[in-house]
């Protein structure tokens, strides 16, 4: 069987093809009496969408959101809300010499093999462009989580890390990298740019912080906080790995090192550090929640890669069209699109256990 809704009480189902008529999700669970309108989820859908820099897939695509159901006089009616984007720009033309033939590092085989059948223009139901309807889910997800403010970033590209006395946040709306230091924006942009004139791509890793997640979110032991985002991310296309907090790097901590030692405050109970990622035995700690996104590199590359047919006969493949060759730079707003309906998940589902 397909599985293709994520979410307990807020939940979402994403529906289309990349090289389909249009692309579309419908949310349920939301609940009634919010304001919204199309105005509110645009604006991410414009952060996400193709072709606005050569440093991106040239697809041009508007990513213009319609609501079809569940708001009446611009407030939410707790019914389904179905969100509809149409594909302007398929070019499915760019496919038809692999339609017998796998791309290494693509689902072509595995689908191939689970189904029997498999829609080779441009990846059909694993393509990227599925992650515009989470975008655009998320967009009402944020106006059930209107305390948190989320807000995602390029740490790495290609293994070059950005150096964190250089961070400032008002420099990620100003590159083309969502990247909050300028000296390594400046280097990824020849970075980046040599791997697509070369045919080839790069991985990439992203960042993302929730401020302002109170504590209590979570539900042991099955629906831990950091659980459920860890699945949430490792649905993004191309995502192979997720930290919460330290992540891996814990490992390498003592236990002294790793404590988020804890002291009366004002205001409540204040922590010496982090390293939990704002989350403790799946809940929230009231801290900034924390996780860090690994992205594999783009496998649409034009250096020929040994692959076999349908027939299991040897080839080589090279993969013609119109690709992102850091796939992680456009997947920033996904995995803050991913923050933010696990969160609001998980904050009706902590409303419905203990009010």
């Amino acid at each position: 069987m397909s599985w293709n809704t994520f979410g307990r009480v807020l939940r979402f189902t994403t529906w289309g093809e990349s090289h389909g008529p249009a692309i579309g999700a419908v949310l349920d669970g939301c609940p009634p009496g919010i304001e919204l309108s199309e105005a509110d989820i645009q604006p991410f859908l414009d952060a996400r969408k193709p072709g606005q820099n050569k440093f991106t897939t040239q697809r041009k695509e508007p990513d213009e959101v319609r609501i079809l159901s569940g708001v009446f006089e611009g407030k939410t009616t707790g019914t389904p809300i179905s969100l509809l984007i149409e594909n302007t720009d398929q070019r499915s033309k760019d496919y038809s010499e692999i339609a017998n033939t796998y791309r290494p590092g693509h689902a072509d085989y595995a689908y191939d093999a689970k189904y029997g059948f498999r829609d080779y223009r441009g990846g059909g139901r694993s393509s990227a462009r599925e992650t515009a309807m989470r975008v655009a889910a998320a967009g009402v997800a944020r106006k059930v989580i209107g305390e948190v403010e989320i807000l995602a970033y390029v740490a790495e590209i290609g293994g070059d890390r950005i150096d964190p006395a250089n961070f400032d946040s008002g420099e990620i709306g100003r590159n083309p990298f969502w990247c909050p230091d300028a000296e390594a924006a400046k280097r990824w942009e020849k970075l980046v740019d040599d791997a697509r004139k070369a045919g080839s791509s790069l991985g990439a890793v992203v960042e993302c912080v929730a401020t302002g997640v109170p504590a209590g979110w979570g539900a042991p032991v099955y629906a831990k906080l950091d659980s459920d985002l860890a699945a949430g991310m490792m649905t993004i296309n191309a995502v192979k790995g997720v930290e919460i907090g330290d992540g891996f790097d814990a490992a390498r901590l003592t236990g002294e090192q790793n404590a988020d030692a804890m002291s009366p405050g004002e205001d409540g109970v204040e922590f010496a550090a982090n390293h939990a990622g704002g989350i403790a035995g799946g809940i929230s700690t009231g801290q900034p929640v924390v996780c860090r996104v690994a992205f594999k590199p783009t496998s649409s590359i034009l250096t020929p890669v040994a692959s076999v047919d349908r027939e299991g006969k040897a080839t080589e493949v090279r993969t013609k069209g119109r690709h992102d060759p850091c796939v992680g730079i456009r997947g920033t707003p996904v995995v803050e699109a991913m923050m933010a309906l696990v969160l609001a998940d998980h904050k009706l589902l902590h409303r419905a256990q203990c009010g």
